[in-house]
């Protein structure tokens, strides 16, 4: 008996064709664009066939799934942004962050290597933004002392980060055309 009803199923559907493809250039407006959706709601129908019931009114279950089709259609592109010169992408381009969180973990191993005296002086100017004169205040020392720490600082992290210039920061070889281009103004 289902050999029966799918050759139906198929000549109903081929005979609803000029009535679905002119509904959907009614709606739509466009040829090309009417065309793609027809095929597309042919392909849904034809998938679903098993849903529909056989002696039912074939062309209205038809323009239903066409309107559907081009409601979730326009939904969709709603959402999306037309981007076929990739400019709106290498905008979006960013260093991946696992680096970031990676790289602020052995920060903070390195941090805690530091005498204690030098560690309270980077925090104080480096991360606090204190100046030499107000860190001086709060240790209670001289400013030279401070700006001295502070250097010893510096130089140990450098040694325990195995950093020894500017290229050993941001992102790393195969990242940075990206977001060179993305940071580009």
């Amino acid at each position: 008996m289902e050999e029966k009803l799918q050759p139906s199923f198929k000549r109903e559907l081929l005979a609803a064709l000029p009535s679905l493809r002119a509904f959907a250039i009614s709606l739509i407006g466009r040829h090309d664009r009417a065309d793609d959706l027809v095929q597309d709601t042919i392909m849904k129908a034809w998938a679903k066939q098993d849903h529909f019931e056989m002696g039912t009114n074939m062309k209205a279950w038809l323009f239903t799934i066409l309107r559907n089709e081009l409601y979730s259609q326009m939904r969709k592109s709603g959402r999306e942004v037309q981007d076929s010169d990739g400019l709106f992408t290498e905008s979006m381009a960013m260093h991946p962050s696992q680096y970031g969180a990676l790289d602020l973990q052995d920060f903070k191993k390195a941090l805690d290597q530091l005498p204690p005296d030098q560690r309270e002086a980077i925090i104080l100017v480096g991360a606090s933004g204190f100046s030499y004169e107000e860190a001086a205040e709060i240790c209670g020392c001289a400013v030279g002392t401070i700006k001295s720490r502070v250097n010893r600082a510096r130089q140990r992290l450098q040694e325990l980060l195995q950093i020894s210039g500017e290229a050993d920061f941001g992102p790393d070889a195969t990242s940075a055309p990206l977001t060179s281009k993305a940071f580009a103004f």
